[in-house]
């Protein structure tokens, strides 16, 4: 077989497999906050011969040969991350999210160390201090959550725990939190415990690069995110950090590496071989077009939208945590809106063409309900909410009024989700609203 086969010769199974998912994203709303569409640029970036190239090491100094090139793309790609967030350091090489929230905690932290973190419940990530995640399993985890009453971090409850359990990380950032966070805020606290702070920002950093958000930077010593999302990059990560290690003489007086070096080090050698050479090239890719004017104008749009998605959703009679959203995304307790379980909605929602995820609320006490399969709702595997966001509609051009459209597409079903009749009128109507905003166009491999 000729190296250079086309796909649907060679392997004509997987080749209708990537038409069905384009045609499904086609036809569909996709609002996981998570996902994006990103350009057919950092799409041809990816599907190169970057792929098939070894790079262990840093541009300059590798463990092979013939990296010349693989350098050129790699210092873009660093430059161009440093230039979005101001960074005086970046490493691009993180292969995913949690991994660079591994190597970034494996810079500062031993195992045992304590970390002040969002909980899961209140939006924080796994790898914030789940104690089914190595965060859990490897330090020691105090959590702070949202107000009751607000669905808002308490920052005098933040800084409470702080000054009884001493952490000596302080970290700020979520996984599912409609709201702004006070960057300023956590570094003062940190800094008033001779804590690291650390932002994990990979929902928002297409926010934070644009000024959309505070950028975190200036307040913390490391700055960890994902590329996809809101910087509409190839699915990776990255870490951004000071030069200089503030703590290093409390911390690391022996150590000679600055903090730079150590995240390096911590990135390469110690959790990754090889990078993605291909992905990185993406991500330099996806970089220079978030430097761009019209970045910023996009990331306005994703917030304008979602303000109206959520307050549609509420006139609707949606009930949302913290009643609306300031960023991208928003929280909706399905089932104190319509007595359905977040596995339920989720798989109602998915047969309409409209693609969320089920996802944990805070505040659900006592005794657990049963939906209507007999499940108990309030669980991780079938919880009481879903999460939406706006990125993705948002990069293929549906505007607010399109916005009250969706929400209350989103209603319709979440109060008729065992009706396969309204499910399927929902889903033509969705699809109609589709077709006007085109997808990849020309993309297909069999069609």
């Amino acid at each position: 077989m000729n190296i250079m086969d086309d796909i649907t010769k060679s392997d004509p199974e997987v080749a209708n497999a990537l038409d069905l998912e384009l045609k499904r994203a086609q036809e569909g709303v996709e609002m996981i906050a998570s996902e994006n569409f990103v350009s057919k640029a950092v799409l041809q970036a990816m599907g190169t011969v970057l792929t098939n190239k070894y790079s262990e090491g840093y541009p300059g100094h590798r463990y092979y040969g013939g990296n010349e090139i693989i350098d050129i793309t790699e210092n873009l790609a660093i430059e161009r991350a440093k230039k979005l967030f101001d960074a005086p350091h970046a490493n691009v090489q993180s292969h995913a999210g949690s991994q660079a929230n591994m190597q970034a905690y494996f810079s500062i932290l031993n195992p045992g160390d304590t970390i002040l973190g969002l909980s899961l419940d209140a939006g924080g990530h796994l790898t914030h201090g789940s104690p089914v995640n190595f965060s859990g399993k490897m330090y020691k985890i105090v959590p702070y959550g949202v107000d009751p009453k607000t669905g808002i971090i308490n920052m005098d409850e933040v800084r409470a725990l702080a000054q009884k359990h001493r952490p000596k990380l302080v970290l700020s950032g979520f996984s599912a939190y409609p709201r702004t966070l006070d960057f300023a805020k956590f570094r003062e606290i940190a800094q008033e415990v001779d804590a690291y702070h650390m932002a994990d920002i990979a929902h928002i950093a297409g926010l934070c690069a644009t000024g959309v958000h505070q950028n975190p930077m200036p307040y913390c010593d490391i700055v960890t995110t994902t590329t996809h999302k809101t910087l509409r990059g190839p699915r990776g990560a990255m870490i951004l950090c000071q030069e200089e290690d503030r703590l290093k003489e409390k911390y690391f007086p022996d150590e000679k590496k600055n903090l730079a070096k150590r995240i390096d080090f911590s990135v390469f050698p110690g959790t990754q071989g090889g990078p993605l050479d291909h992905v990185i090239a993406a991500k330099a890719v996806a970089f220079g077009e978030d430097l761009k004017p019209d970045f910023k104008t996009y990331n306005e749009q994703i917030v304008k939208n979602a303000r109206v998605l959520a307050q549609t959703l509420m006139d609707n009679g949606a009930k949302l945590m913290s009643d609306g959203t300031d960023n991208h995304l928003m929280l909706v307790d399905v089932w104190e809106t319509a007595k359905v379980s977040g596995k339920e909605a989720e798989l109602a929602l998915d047969e309409a063409h409209i693609y969320t995820n089920k996802n944990m609320v805070p505040f659900v006490g006592g005794e657990l309900p049963l939906d209507s399969r007999g499940k108990k709702v309030g669980t991780p595997f079938n919880p009481r909410g879903i999460r939406l966001g706006t990125p993705a509609l948002t990069t293929r051009g549906l505007k607010e009024p399109e916005m009250e459209i969706v929400g209350k597409a989103i209603v319709k079903v979440l109060n008729n989700f065992s009706d396969k009749g309204a499910l399927e009128q929902v889903k033509n109507e969705i699809m109609e609203l589709c077709k006007r905003f085109p997808l990849y166009e020309g993309l297909g491999i069999l069609r």
